[in-house]
């Protein structure tokens, strides 16, 4: 085991968007920053992952970084588009004006390893140090600092460290936080297909309730910049591999897209619908701030994950600059006000999640409620509305976040 380095830095765990979010942040109040991450220098992950990224996401990056949120907007594609289907008939249909020059869209459409390339190029202009190749094993917190203790034996000490490691998160079972919520039975399986040179598919967001082509199932369709998403609802009997093995996956796509498509798939995963919060979004000395996927975990269904990390990651550099500014009892309180006002807004997110379940994988008097809106749709708009907004959960305000949506 090596000695520690000694240093002032923040540290923060993890090179994913939200990582990078929290160290451009930290870099914007001033502080020094070591971005510690157990993968090589220069690792992709597969697939297009978090391609949802809101007008509120990107003012937050200008804030931090300015003119980043302008430049993924700028990479980024917005499809203006919508309409939902049942069993095949469009119940749903609206398209929205393009936005002014000079004000942001609803949202940019783009894959997260761009994402990341975006931000790490800002991390590294704005003086943020990497460390790679460190797995952490072990994180102990004091009331005067943290120890971080890599796999091969290397320690970091720092005053504060920013857990943005991920589902997976070490930092957050070191610092033993719990995380309460459910994981829901039912299996989706999602797949990226890349844009034909000469596309035959609309740059618009489809949802299918009860897809006739695929027997029943729900198929949602969403363009990104260079391809498109198609997530696929199985049904309780489905075998998540088989589905999501080459053969599956071509059939349905066949199915659901013009021809052509399912030959230029690049990335297949499947996920269940998780709607898990850490108990506390803190270690009990309020040295260690959990962010993004370290600190909850929502289904891909209405964008809630890095559309709910890059607030966390803002917040949690606002509260360790304060917290660096103060001594004793009174460096604890800006951390007490993070972890409480993200995990409100993360539950906020969990129920907002909940809602989606319940309407996606319906009890009985719920498909009845769907079936009867399908029938009046689309000439009832109230029932036309329901039908198209449902499947994402609300889309209301908590506190200063919107929740968001595809």
């Amino acid at each position: 085991m090596t000695g520690p380095t000694l240093q002032p830095d923040v540290l923060v765990v993890g090179a994913g968007p939200v990582g990078l979010t929290a160290a451009l942040a930290l870099r914007a109040y001033g502080l020094p920053v070591t971005v510690l991450e157990a993968g090589p220098e220069g690792r992709q992950r597969p697939g297009s992952r978090a391609i949802f990224t809101h007008s509120q996401t990107l003012q937050i990056l200008d804030r931090i970084s300015p003119g980043l949120g302008a430049e993924l907007y700028r990479h980024g594609v917005y499809w203006n588009t919508q309409r939902t289907f049942h069993g095949g008939r469009e119940v749903y249909a609206k398209t929205y004006p393009d936005p002014p020059a000079d004000v942001y869209p609803h949202f940019t459409s783009l894959p997260q390893v761009q994402i990341e390339a975006y931000l790490y190029a800002r991390a590294l202009a704005a003086g943020v140090t990497f460390a790679w190749d460190q797995e952490v094993a072990q994180v102990d917190a004091t009331d005067d600092g943290v120890v971080v203790t890599t796999a091969a034996g290397r320690r970091w000490e720092a005053p504060y460290v920013v857990g943005a490691d991920g589902s997976r998160s070490v930092v957050r079972k070191q610092v033993g936080a719990r995380m309460e919520g459910t994981r829901d039975e039912g299996w989706y399986v999602v797949v990226d297909v890349a844009e034909k040179d000469e596309p035959t598919l609309p740059r618009e967001r489809h949802f299918h309730y009860a897809h006739p082509a695929v027997d029943g199932r729900n198929v949602l369709i969403v363009p990104f910049a260079g391809g498109y998403r198609v997530d696929l609802q199985l049904v309780d009997g489905d075998d998540p591999e088989e589905l999501a093995s080459p053969a599956g996956v071509r059939e349905w796509l066949d199915a659901v897209l013009p021809p052509g498509y399912a030959e230029r798939t690049t990335w297949v995963s499947t996920y269940q619908f998780l709607q898990l919060v850490a108990h506390d979004f803190a270690d009990p000395h309020r040295r260690v701030l959990l962010v993004g996927e370290a600190a909850h975990l929502f289904a891909p269904f209405g964008a809630r994950g890095l559309n709910s990390g890059v607030p966390d990651a803002e917040a949690a550099a606002i509260a360790v600059a304060a917290a660096s500014r103060a001594s004793g009892a009174a460096a604890r309180a800006p951390v007490e006000a993070f972890a409480l006002a993200r995990r409100s807004a993360a539950l906020f997110n969990r129920d907002a999640a909940g809602e989606a379940l319940a309407h996606l994988r319906p009890d009985a008097a719920t498909a009845e409620r769907i079936a009867a809106a399908a029938e009046r749709a689309p000439d009832d708009r109230s029932a036309s509305e329901w039908l198209e907004k449902a499947p994402y959960g609300p889309r209301g305000v908590h506190r200063a976040e919107t929740v968001y949506r595809y």
